[in-house]
Parts: C-alpha cells; sequence; structure tokens
C-alpha cells in the first residue's frame, strides 16, 4: 500500500461506481479506492480494456473490484446495469461521474455529430448515471454521495474546448442544484476540478503537436511548477467519499497548483496558430482516436 495520510480502513463497506473508469484518471484512481476498502465498479465501453483496469486496481484485494460494459449516453443502459448492481452485489454508496470525451479544436470546425460525441457522454453521462442511482437511494431512504470530475472551464470557459466546457458547465450546475434539492435525503452532490494530470489518450487528444501544449496543459504556466498527479486526486476524492465530511454539498473543488487563480488555465493561447498548425492537429487527434478504437477489438 502507498503511503496515505487516511486510514486503509476509511472506505470500508463503501461501493463505488467509476465512470470512464477503463483509463485515465478513473482508472488510476479506482486502486487507491480498493487499498482503502471499497468495493469498486469500474464502467466503460471496452471490455477488454476494463478488464485490464479491474485486475490492476484490485492487484492489493482480489475480488474488489467488478466491470461492466456500459455506454453512459444510453438511459436506458445505464438504469439496467445499476439496477443489476443492486441485485447482484448491493446498493452502491458513492459514483465518480468520471466519463468524457474531448479534444482541441477550432469550433467553427466543429461538427454536430463531433458536439454531441462530446455533450452527450459528458453532461447526459453524468445526469443518466446520478438519476439511476439517486433515484434508488431516495426510495429506499439510503445516503449517498456524488462526486463529479470537472475543469476549472467551468468558472472561466475555455476557447477550443467549447463542447467540453459548455458540458462541464452543465454538471457543475447539476452538482449546486442538486445538493440542495437531495440534502433532505442525506445525498451530498459535490465535484473537482483538477488541474492538469497527464494520461496517456486525454493528454494526446490534447496536446496533438508540439505547439499546442502552449495551451492548458503546460507546467511551467502552473504557479506550483508542475503537473498534478493521480495520488493527489484519489486523496481528495477519497475524503470526498468517505463519511469525513457529511456536511460538504454542492462544492466545486479547484486542485489544480494555483493554475487558475493566476491566470485561466485554459487553451486561449492557441489563438495564434496558423491554419497549417490546426490540420496538422486535426490529423493527430484522428490517427489517436483511431488508434484508441483499434484497441476495442482487440
Amino acid at each position: 500500500m502507498t503511503d496515505t495520510a487516511f486510514s486503509p480502513t476509511l472506505l470500508s463497506g463503501k461501493r463505488i461506481l467509476i465512470t470512464g473508469g477503463g483509463t485515465g484518471l478513473g482508472r488510476g484512481v479506482a486502486r487507491y479506492l480498493v487499498e482503502h476498502g471499497a468495493e469498486v465498479h469500474l464502467w466503460g465501453r471496452r471490455a477488454a480494456v476494463l478488464a485490464e483496469a479491474a485486475a490492476e486496481a484490485s492487484a492489493s484485494r482480489p475480488g474488489s473490484v467488478f466491470h461492466h460494459t456500459v455506454d453512459v449516453r444510453d438511459y436506458e443502459n445505464v438504469d439496467a446495469t445499476v439496477g443489476r448492481i443492486w441485485s447482484e452485489h448491493g446498493p452502491l454508496t458513492g459514483v465518480l461521474n468520471n466519463a468524457a470525451a474531448n479534444f482541441i479544436a477550432q469550433t467553427k470546425d466543429l461538427s454536430p455529430r463531433a458536439f454531441q460525441a462530446i455533450t452527450s457522454t459528458v453532461m447526459n453521462g453524468s445526469f443518466h448515471t446520478t438519476h439511476a442511482v439517486g433515484k434508488r437511494w431516495i426510495a429506499e431512504g439510503l445516503p449517498g454521495s456524488v462526486l463529479s470530475t470537472l475543469t476549472t472551464w467551468v468558472w472561466t470557459g475555455s476557447a477550443y474546448v467549447v463542447p467540453s466546457a459548455m458540458a462541464k458547465a452543465a454538471v457543475h450546475s447539476m452538482t449546486m442544484s442538486l445538493a440542495v434539492e437531495w440534502a433532505k435525503y442525506g445525498i451530498r452532490v459535490n465535484a473537482l476540478a483538477p488541474g492538469p494530470i497527464p494520461t496517456d489518450y486525454a493528454w494526446e487528444m490534447l496536446n496533438p503537436t508540439d505547439k499546442s501544449s502552449v495551451g492548458a496543459t503546460q507546467a511551467d504556466q502552473i504557479p506550483a511548477g508542475r503537473t498534478g498527479t493521480i495520488e493527489e486526486l484519489a486523496n481528495l476524492t477519497m475524503f470526498l467519499l468517505s463519511d469525513a465530511c457529511d456536511y460538504l454539498t454542492g462544492q466545486t473543488i479547484a486542485m489544480d497548483g494555483g493554475q487558475m487563480l493566476a491566470g485561466p488555465g485554459t487553451f486561449a493561447g492557441l489563438s495564434n496558430l496558423t491554419d497549417a498548425d490546426w490540420a496538422q492537429i486535426r490529423d493527430s487527434s484522428k490517427a489517436a482516436s483511431e488508434s484508441s478504437k483499434a484497441e476495442r477489438t482487440v
């Protein structure tokens, strides 16, 4: 077990769902939840990737991680899978809305399909999952905790990632709204807005060329002088999913090394790119996306 400020039993008895759990931040955080006693359920659209993530996350406690192939954009798929978890494993105690899609692009070049691919995953997917779990908590008189992964763009907006900024702002609004509506049921609703934390596929999509690194992922523009780590994100995630802060709800907490306060951590710096640069970015993003699709067939 890694060094930690928390008791190894902090999350004992917790059953936590992570959407987008096969890759990136969700996959990275999962093992920390397991190491602190939680049973974890990973959702994603690629069965092989999910199986690998589950095996990795449960290394310290075999049998503590389960995975389900779910498209969070499809409410019936979400609701049915939540029902199966309830009947086969027991009620969830926490949800981490982590499924996301994003890439940098000039908004004028976005197709309706590209816009929908991002917004339906982030906004619709977060609502579908929160609703499917929350209505069961309310019906059964159970407390619960919802946590969503956002960005500081919910406060500042960001050029060149407009669909993501719009969708995450919607989840930020959902967080504040449901916190008030569901507080009487003992359900807390919060969100995290981490600064840059490098992960494989997402990093490729947001840094498809050397020139694109002048955007929000640039470490030397962060007052702390570095990007964040999965362990730091996991520590805050565990605290918010535990019983240690029952009075905290409706908050989106920035953890970005001071980036937003020093100057919005957005992609505004990409305004100097040329049409040729954007063509290269489109080609690189397409190649990364095709590579990801190919992995799904393995």
